[in-house]
């Protein structure tokens, strides 16, 4: 097997798991919380990642974009399944539902970052260093890609529970056809340049802010 291989799965495949694993578990959690327990009756309440991992949207689809120097980055779990009418108050619940998810993201991000600032104790040791500037990457991708304002991605399901019901009816409709147009705008380059690189870029300005000097 390719050196370089064996390294980028060792040192971006933890901390990818992790943030793809914990950003599910936590819609679940959240969704459980609020009133619906699909998720937790169907065990995806959980930090085991093989509840949660599509071989080729957690694994494939990361790692040749990856490994082929592609401009952007993606990539998807097993979705959480949720049933938004049993959840107490089912348009402003599925807001934090939806929030879960890259709230956790942000929130490992930010850990992870902590991680990096202890530097001086790793510093015989890159292969932490590096995990821990991968962990960093993948969660605040994570987090913007999926707040993209389009369901089925949590941006729309946020957008659905924020807007007037009539405009939140025309928005839902376009779910059957969101992850083709996600698929169109990363491949003409619009919502790399337009959202997730100029979103990724702030947050890791703002999380260099936590970093020790």
């Amino acid at each position: 097997m390719n050196p370089n291989l064996i390294e980028t799965i060792l040192i971006d495949g933890p901390p990818l798991i992790l943030a793809i694993t914990l950003h599910e578990a936590a819609h679940g959690y959240v969704a459980k919380l609020l009133g619906d327990r699909t998720a937790f009756v169907l065990g995806r309440v959980t930090l085991n990642p093989l509840k949660h991992i599509d071989p080729i949207g957690t694994i494939l689809i990361p790692l040749l974009l990856k490994l082929s120097g592609a401009p952007f980055l993606f990539g998807y779990a097993k979705p959480v399944p949720v049933n938004f009418s049993a959840l107490n108050h089912p348009k402003s619940d599925m807001v934090w539902v939806a929030l879960a998810g890259p709230g956790s993201n942000f929130i490992q991000a930010f850990i992870w970052t902590l991680i990096f600032s202890l530097f001086p104790f790793f510093s015989d040791v890159p292969f932490v260093m590096e995990m821990a500037k991968a962990g960093i990457y993948w969660n605040i991708v994570l987090a913007i890609f999926n707040l993209f304002p389009l369901p089925p991605l949590d941006g729309g399901r946020i957008l659905v529970g924020v807007l007037p019901y009539q405009s939140a009816r025309f928005v839902s409709q376009l779910e059957p056809y969101g992850f083709f147009i996600v698929l169109g705008l990363s491949f003409v380059g619009v919502l790399g340049s337009l959202w997730l690189e100029p979103l990724v870029n702030l947050s890791l300005s703002f999380l260099n802010l936590f970093i020790i000097r």
